[in-house]
């Protein structure tokens, strides 16, 4: 298998502008780029693949270039269910530092700003040297554009694809940058490029274009969502911990694709793990294994670790062996009971963790009910704020596998 075929086999080639694109990605040496916007200040769990596949080139020979927009984030590439919200030049610029620095601390690839070719462009050169390349009836039948046309579309996000057509011919000329890469969805902007290079320098002229499949969910939503909200690749934002249960807690049908896009595990490494799947499901070893490779790439050994070990006293209800940021992460993502402070067996009934006192007193007397991690057997035992496991949380653990996290309200 050469590395294009290891490529498609993983699934990350959608489509491609030439067939020569093959012979080209298994020799190496091409300069090539992907790009984002800055429209946050740090990228997610659906970006990742992506930079993966950048990451692959490189191991293999090619030169990635990494366009973090400051010109196109002004603008906002167009989206599906309408205009984007403009952000200011503070909240870009911030955004821009954080993407950059971010970028070069897990990657370390060449970074470029489209700020940097198109800031001092006046509107007359644009319209001269750029705009007078592109049709109208070319650009209403990108798909971009094409399924706004029924709501609507400001000329502003429709001129998006000439500033990113802008981009590519820049870099072609400027650092011989001959292919550009991104998600299928950048179809219709890629090819804008690409046009547009072949009308300034021939149509002759070797330059090529590659998306990828979007990854999704077993439903259909986007992989960068969960539900509790985006999934960062900022330890900051999303902790290795929050990473790891998210990705441990892939589908069954899902899992396998996953480890091909995410991770650089070899071929026969995720063979097996797919017979793994089909003969023991339930032991979840490829959840297990995407969710550590992925964790150990970006954040370290040791952030993998501490999200093992808050997970092992999760499940095994040793919650007293975790320090005050571990226990923090712990209870990030857990849904929050809000409760007044009073009886064991009052804060069981009205967080719904037994259905009545009875219940809860037989519950407690069976030795099934902990608190922090320490098993308690009085129901009439009072509870507050002082016994919080981290910050006002109080954590309540029925049997062997059910946590909750309890915040007592603040006295009247």
């Amino acid at each position: 298998m050469n590395f294009y075929d290891e490529l498609k086999w993983r699934g990350l080639v959608n489509d491609v502008t030439s067939p020569d694109i093959e012979d080209e990605i298994n020799n190496g040496g091409l300069t090539f780029y992907i790009g984002t916007d800055p429209t946050a200040d740090s990228l997610h769990i659906g970006h990742y693949s992506s930079l993966l596949m950048a990451k692959r080139l490189e191991q293999h020979g090619h030169h990635p270039l990494m366009l973090v927009g400051g010109a196109t984030g002004f603008i906002g590439d167009p989206k599906a269910t309408g205009e984007r919200k403009m952000l200011t030049k503070e909240d870009l610029e911030h955004n821009f530092n954080a993407l950059h620095n971010q970028i070069d601390k897990l990657w370390g690839f060449e970074m470029v700003n489209n700020l940097d070719w198109t800031k001092d462009l006046s509107i007359i050169d644009f319209l001269r040297d750029y705009g007078k390349f592109f049709n109208v009836n070319y650009m209403i039948n990108k798909e971009t554009v094409k399924r706004r046309l029924e709501t609507g579309i400001s000329y502003t996000e429709f001129s998006y694809m000439i500033l990113q057509a802008l981009d590519f011919l820049h870099l072609f000329e400027d650092k011989n940058c001959r292919m550009q890469i991104g998600g299928q969805d950048q179809w219709g902007n890629i090819t804008s490029g690409l046009e547009l290079i072949r009308k300034k320098h021939g149509a002759e002229t070797k330059v090529y274009g590659l998306t990828m499949p979007l990854i999704t969910k077993a439903d259909g939503t986007k992989f960068g969502k969960s539900e509790t909200g985006t999934v960062w690749l900022d330890p900051a934002k999303t902790s290795p911990f929050q990473m790891y249960q998210f990705l441990v807690n892939t589908e069954d049908s899902k899992v396998i694709e996953y480890l091909k896009k995410l991770t650089f595990l070899s071929v026969e490494d995720i063979m097996d793990l797919e017979r793994e799947v089909e003969e023991n499901a339930g032991a979840r070893k490829a959840q297990k294994r995407l969710a550590e490779e992925v964790v150990r790439d970006l954040h370290g050994q040791e952030a993998l670790d501490t999200a093992l070990k808050i997970t092992s006293a999760l499940f095994t209800g040793s919650l007293q062996d975790l320090n005050e940021e571990q226990r923090r992460q712990a209870v990030a993502d857990m849904e929050k009971i809000e409760l007044p402070a009073g009886k064991l067996e009052d804060i069981l009934v009205g967080g719904k963790i037994a259905s009545s006192k009875r219940e809860a007193r037989e519950w407690t007397k069976g030795n099934a009910i902990s608190l922090n991690g320490v098993k308690v057997n009085d129901p009439a035992m009072m509870i507050d704020k002082s016994q919080a496991y981290v910050d006002d949380v109080i954590l309540i653990r029925r049997g062997k596998k059910k946590n909750y996290a309890i915040v007592l309200k603040e006295e009247a």
